[in-house]
């Protein structure tokens, strides 16, 4: 697998955690792009908030649920579920972090890494749209140019098949003259 494709595959594993912290009510979830050089092992960051430690519970395993049931993905490390306060789901490409609304406030990651490119779901679908967007009609572009090149190809064969029976009919009849011409020479010769 490609690494644009590895790329795509966990952007649309981010899409799907942000859209289970959604139905469980997660409140203001961001997504934060991770600078390749400042973030070592992760692309993404998820982080969400919850009301209280319940919630919390719920969000991450909601999270950790639709991952396995539609990908078959399971988290490396699971952290905090205990406490509740702090949740911390890690699927190595993506970190999701669910936070009571308090203690998102004291540790505050999005200021902590500010080279990271903050989005909300909605602008992460966008962006996900777009780009598998382009690639089908790159993928497109690509067959129909494929589709030309053999129905030239196909072209060109055609006109060499037509050609060569028409060729072997002219060698077959010279042959055949020579031969009328050589018996009438032969015949004239003969009656001299």
């Amino acid at each position: 697998m490609s690494t644009s494709q590895a790329h795509e595959q966990t952007r649309i594993l981010v899409q799907a955690a942000a859209a289970a912290c959604e139905d469980k009510k997660g409140e203001d979830t961001r997504i934060l792009e991770l600078d390749p050089i400042d973030s070592g092992l992760s692309d993404f960051f998820l982080i969400t908030s919850a009301t209280n430690d319940r919630q919390a519970v719920a969000i991450a395993d909601e999270i950790e649920y639709r991952l396995k049931k539609d990908f078959g993905a399971m988290p490396h490390s699971v952290e905090g579920r205990r406490q509740g306060d702090w949740i911390l789901l890690d699927y190595v490409d993506f970190v999701a972090h669910v936070f009571l609304t308090e203690r998102r406030a004291f540790y505050d990651i999005e200021r902590l890494r500010k080279s990271a490119r903050p989005l909300t779901p909605a602008e992460f679908d966008a962006e996900l749209k777009e780009a598998l967007a382009a690639k089908t009609r790159a993928a497109r572009d690509n067959a129909s140019a494929g589709s030309k090149a053999k129905k030239s190809s196909i072209k060109s064969v055609t006109k060499r098949k037509t050609a060569k029976p028409a060729a072997k009919k002219t060698a077959v009849k010279k042959p055949a003259a020579r031969k009328s011409s050589a018996k009438k020479s032969s015949k004239k010769s003969a009656s001299r």
